[in-house]
């Protein structure tokens, strides 16, 4: 019985991940059909995979794969700390009804979209809440207001809320940097490769520093 449920168990997760890559899929075309379709898949770099997401089995996770990849790219719960994401669901779900803040274009670039009732809804935002980033306690890191520290902050301030040294080890660290500088790249944010005169330059290798320094230890 236990192998029976295994079994159904993982037929689910395969379904739940079709499902996923399908509405990505169709997300896509109705973005190439768009006048709107480009601004649309600019507002989130890709990257991240419905299998990523934490918990993926779970029914936040299948919300957050079913209705968010209409819009834009997958998001990632730890884009926000947890009282950032009421007010972003709450926009985003009367974005979906065509309801959002420019009116009737509004409606026009939802054509075709699904939006989720309340109890989904609901269910959305617990699960982004509770795997959403950790605050930062700036206390802890007196070096934020240092070169290495700023260089940190400068850098991931652009596009989320700053994560805690301590989410990962000092080996993990480097390639979610390099992830981070790709979609900084992407997303047309300050990466420091071609200084320009009055921004502001990113040193990669002042943030790897300033994370090894707190990052957690290896298990």
């Amino acid at each position: 019985m236990r192998q029976v449920l295994a079994g159904v168990g993982l037929l689910l997760a395969l379904c739940d991940a079709a499902i996923a890559d399908q509405g990505m899929e169709d997300s896509r075309r109705r973005w190439s059909e768009s006048p709107h379709g480009p601004m649309l898949e600019r507002i989130l770099p890709p990257g991240v995979e419905a299998a990523q997401l934490p918990s993926p089995d779970s029914p936040g996770a299948r919300l957050t794969t079913r209705y968010c990849v209409q819009c834009h790219n997958l998001p990632s719960p730890a884009m926000h700390h947890a009282e950032k994401w009421p007010g972003i669901v709450d926009r985003m779900v009367l974005r979906m009804r065509g309801r959002g803040n420019m009116g009737k274009l509004m409606s026009e670039m939802m054509a075709g979209v699904k939006a989720p009732g309340e109890f989904e809804a609901r269910a959305l935002l617990a699960y982004l809440k509770r795997n959403a980033q950790q605050r930062l306690d700036a206390k802890a890191y007196p070096e934020l207001g240092q070169p290495a520290g700023e260089a940190f902050r400068i850098a991931c301030r652009q596009c989320h809320t700053l994560p805690d040294p301590k989410r990962h080890s000092a080996s993990e660290w480097p390639a979610v940097v390099t992830r981070m500088q790709r979609n900084m790249e992407w997303m047309n944010r300050v990466v420091g490769t071609r200084p320009v005169q009055g921004e502001p330059q990113l040193r990669v290798e002042e943030i790897n520093a300033f994370l090894a320094r707190y990052a957690r230890k290896a298990d």
